[in-house]
């Protein structure tokens, strides 16, 4: 056996490297030397100790560990070994588990699939997978990159680091980082939706009044969110003013587009949104897209139409609501059923149903503020 000094020291030395705690390792020692003596001899009882003064290991049985041989050493080192690797797997683990929702930088490593393998340093692999990554982006081995913690789990072994490029929290990562008046709390993100790699909404609120919520995330001349949108790669991103109110935030959800009149079915939570003619392309934007993540980020469906849309949209619903029942025609000569049919051509409840019942469109929007 090594000099009763030295097992301290080499102790020592492995808990720096490791950045393992000191004293949990001498109990996997300790827990080692247990297991092999009891399985050596036979017994159950055994109890060792290493005393942390002078390095001596205390036993309850008359043995010397000296004296137990090549196959009782070897025995204690694939123990110890097996849990300073289990030890060095919980440090990791904690410690990136306190970072989940933040960035990370790596480099990438390699590709297994469409899953990318990210080299986070200290031989810490990071995993972006499929689902995580955008569609318009492009990945090349060596190159550096930034990531969000999105999972973190003990596999065997190991630890499997999960990150995303593609999670909406990741630009809310950004701004904590861009805008020191988001990290600090004058300033909260109250909701993000995001399609990832062409647009980004997202409503801020200010507790201070003094401080504008929308200029602080521009920044001087578009300093600010021009590093974010250079960070994803050109997606669009749109700043709002949250608002308490529905249809104010709509409204600016909406933006740039110019609203003509808003309509709420509370019940319902739909919005029925009237637009110029020559405003309904831009509220509804490309493919849908700005009407939509307006949608998601204010909580209501939200119906874009034109004046006109909405009137051959009544029109249609008294069409339908008039016509007689061929099951049961009507008696010209009934005074009943001239009474049947003035009720059947008063187009009130009509009118009162497409206020709710507008069909619904897709829709694409600008913000409060827009940086594209």
């Amino acid at each position: 056996m090594a000099n009763n000094l030295d097992i301290l020291r080499f102790i020592d030395s492995i808990a720096r490297d490791k950045e393992i705690d000191k004293e949990s390792l001498i109990v996997s020692i300790e827990q080692a030397m247990l297991q092999a003596l009891a399985k050596k001899y036979g017994v159950d009882d055994v109890e060792v100790r290493l005393d942390r003064e002078t390095g001596a290991f205390d036993c309850n049985y008359d043995v010397s560990m000296a004296d137990q041989g090549r196959i009782f050493a070897m025995s204690v080192k694939q123990a110890i070994m097996t849990r300073v690797r289990e030890a060095e797997r919980d440090v990791i683990y904690n410690e990136f588990e306190q970072k989940l929702g933040e960035i990370v930088s790596g480099t990438v490593q390699r590709f297994e699939g469409d899953t990318v393998i990210v080299n986070l340093g200290r031989n810490i692999e990071g995993i972006l997978p499929r689902a995580e990554k955008v569609r318009s982006e492009s990945y090349n081995t060596g190159e550096r990159i930034r990531a969000m913690i999105l999972e973190v789990k003990k596999i065997g072994p190991r630890v499997k680091v999960i990150l995303s490029r593609a999670h909406r929290d990741l630009v809310r990562a950004l701004f904590e980082l861009e805008v020191p008046e988001i990290s600090d709390g004058t300033i909260s993100i109250r909701r993000i939706e995001r399609e990832p790699g062409y647009r980004t909404k997202l409503a801020v609120d200010s507790t201070d009044s003094k401080v504008d919520c929308v200029g602080a995330c521009v920044g001087v001349r578009g300093t600010r969110i021009k590093s974010i949108i250079d960070e994803l790669n050109g997606e669009r991103i749109d700043i709002i003013r949250w608002n308490d109110d529905p249809q104010i935030l709509i409204q600016n959800a909406l933006k740039p587009a110019e609203i003509a009149q808003i309509s709420l079915d509370q019940a319902r939570r739909k919005a029925l949104v009237l637009v110029g003619e020559e405003q309904q392309s831009l509220a509804i934007g490309r493919k849908g897209q700005n009407v939509r993540l307006a949608s998601k980020l204010t909580g209501w469906d939200i119906d874009i139409m034109t004046k006109a849309e909405l009137e051959r949209s009544v029109q249609a619903d008294d069409a339908e609501s008039d016509p007689a029942d061929p099951a049961d025609p009507a008696d010209p000569a009934d005074p009943a059923s001239e009474t049947g049919t003035a009720i059947a051509a008063d187009g009130t409840a009509a009118d009162d149903k497409t206020s709710t019942d507008s069909p619904s469109g897709a829709s694409d929007t600008h913000s409060d503020t827009s940086a594209s």
